[in-house]
């Protein structure tokens, strides 16, 4: 039975003024803000989440032809995976399996090899109260369903797909014999589908992760935080992380700022504006930018937006920089209108960039994959795509329907108010993808945040 939950986690007075004082109309439009859940409440939806996404894993496996998939987790190293394959608690055993096998006519059996019993592991998989070894079961297991082939965390480009540590490995070809380790095979591709299938049921409350992702962005972006002439950058980023504290989460990222200032040579890094320095004082007349995102019910976020800081006497930002910021907005628009389900990430990218080109606008493209991880698997739609085998390989992969991605993007733009130099403007937008492409979860940046 699913608990009911009758109470809600209250958040310091401070925080529920300065979301009424600091945030803006949009935000403030609905008396009650979103509530993200309790540590109980989440185990209860993301057991429910579990159950769905189990009832979808016997045709991926099928589809691939995998008989066994076995998720290994290690004492202090645990794999990331098993916490959206089996329930997301602390578990302590030296070394933990999950199990997914296919029986045929009989379907999905799971079974976990745990190291201490678990009355939540006993609710999906088979799981004794007193647990015997992988040494005892494993081989129990090889001969009632002799798997011609088992799926693992090897091989695979990114870090949740090449999981299992050496050790383990060496571990199931003690255990199974050198019959079996011919059957190993990598899960890679099945671990990709089964993190990239969004739920419908977990729409709702991403979306308000969205929501507060932006609220704490609007906050930092003002005189709450920010002071000009006083304020360094490294201020606004650890107000970000004391925020993230107080409502309960956990950043994935180090919240990134970059600041661009007429007349001043900005630095690169990796074909990007750098990071700007902790020290770095903010004045008046800066344009500020913020990448920032965190975890909660096993799902991330990640969002970017822009900011300028007005100067004395003035009441709007440059109208130069707002043409800069409808630059990367018509950048956006073309990205939505060639995203399809089924379409082709390169191909998308190509449509977009041939366009920009037509338009002149100097433009780059690299949005990815949300969901379980910040920068999750997937297609991405990605300049990088000709430069990285791993990238080219993304570039072929088709828009999964429901798939949830980072719109991330910059355009370069000359600013007539600050003598011809270009500056970028950086946004991010998470967004869901329907038959007429991507959705934001929230409204999309379409004038710069000022800060007076």
């Amino acid at each position: 039975m699913v608990p009911t939950f009758r109470h809600r986690v209250p958040l310091p007075l401070a925080v529920w003024f300065a979301i009424t004082i600091h945030l803006g109309p949009s935000l403030c439009a609905s008396a009650n803000p979103p509530r993200l859940l309790s540590a109980t409440e989440q185990m209860s939806v993301r057991d429910d989440w579990l159950a769905q996404r189990h009832e979808l894993l016997l045709p991926m496996m099928r589809q691939r032809e995998i008989d066994w998939w076995i998720v290994v987790s290690e004492e202090f190293h645990p794999d990331p995976l098993v916490s959206h394959v089996a329930p997301a608690r602390p578990y302590a055993g030296n070394r933990d399996l999950f199990l997914f096998i296919d029986t045929g006519n009989e379907g999905l059996r799971r079974v976990a090899i745990t190291g201490y019993a678990s009355e939540s592991v006993r609710r999906f998989f088979e799981a004794p109260a007193d647990p015997r070894p992988a040494s005892e079961v494993l081989p129990e297991l090889w001969r009632e369903h002799e798997p011609r082939t088992i799926a693992l965390s090897i091989e695979g480009r990114r870090g949740v797909t090449r999981s299992l540590t050496h050790a383990s490995y060496l571990q199931l070809v003690e255990i199974l014999g050198a019959e079996a380790e011919a059957r190993f095979v990598s899960a890679a591709d099945l671990i990709e589908e089964y993190l990239d299938t969004r739920l419908e049921a977990e729409a709702s409350h991403y979306e308000a992760m969205v929501w507060w992702t932006e609220a704490l962005v609007r906050r930092a972006f003002s005189r709450e935080v920010i002071t000009p002439g006083e304020t360094t950058i490294g201020d606004v980023r650890y107000w970000l992380y004391d925020r993230l504290d107080e409502l309960g989460v956990q950043p994935w990222f180090e919240p990134d700022l970059r600041l661009q200032r007429r007349g001043q040579v900005h630095d690169l890094s990796r074909g990007f504006l750098a990071v700007a320095p902790e020290d770095w004082i903010i004045q008046r007349g800066d344009l500020l930018h913020v990448d920032f995102g965190f975890e909660h019910l096993g799902l991330s976020t990640d969002y970017q937006r822009m900011a300028y800081v007005l100067r004395a006497g003035e009441n709007a930002a440059p109208s130069g920089l707002e043409a800069a910021l409808d630059r990367s907005n018509a950048l956006q628009d073309s990205l939505i209108r060639h995203s399809r389900p089924g379409a082709l990430a390169g191909d998308v990218y190509r449509q977009v960039m041939q366009e920009m080109e037509a338009a002149g606008i100097q433009a780059q493209v690299y949005s990815h994959p949300l969901g379980n991880q910040g920068h999750a698997l997937g297609a991405s739609i990605d300049f990088r795509s000709s430069r990285r085998a791993e990238a080219a390989e993304s570039a072929g992969k088709k828009l999964r329907p429901g798939a949830y991605i980072a719109i991330e993007l910059n355009t370069k733009s000359a600013v007539p108010e600050w003598d011809g130099e270009e500056v970028y403007m950086m946004l991010e937008d998470p967004a869901r993808l329907t038959e007429e492409g991507w959705v934001f979860f929230r409204p999309r940046q379409e004038s710069l945040i000022l800060i007076p």
